[in-house]
């Protein structure tokens, strides 16, 4: 009976964990999504690709504004930049601003 009670104790504590999206910003939980290209936390290795960790984060806002808008052409982020709403692209510009170079 005992080993049942911690056993649910354990579940319910790792529910409670998994069940706080709040861990999680939300700028995060979307640039998972820039990751493959960008590189982790927007650290991206070469010259290829720009890395976006560190940029200012109007800078970061204005360019996927415009790769949105169809102004700055590019083979994949203008239909990407189209997916995301106004508050988004403020999400994801802070959030790689505030990562370290």
């Amino acid at each position: 009976m005992l080993k049942t009670i911690l056993i649910a104790a354990a579940l319910a504590a790792s529910g409670a964990a998994w069940a706080d999206g709040a861990a999680i910003a939300p700028g995060a939980r979307l640039a998972a999504t820039c990751a493959a290209c960008h590189g982790t936390d927007g650290a991206s290795k070469g010259a290829t690709l720009p890395p976006l960790a560190g940029q200012p984060q109007q800078a970061l806002a204005a360019a996927l504004r415009e790769f949105k808008a169809g102004k700055r052409q590019a083979t994949i982020m203008t239909q990407i930049a189209k997916g995301y709403t106004d508050e988004q692209i403020e999400q994801l510009a802070a959030w790689f601003a505030a990562q370290k170079k």
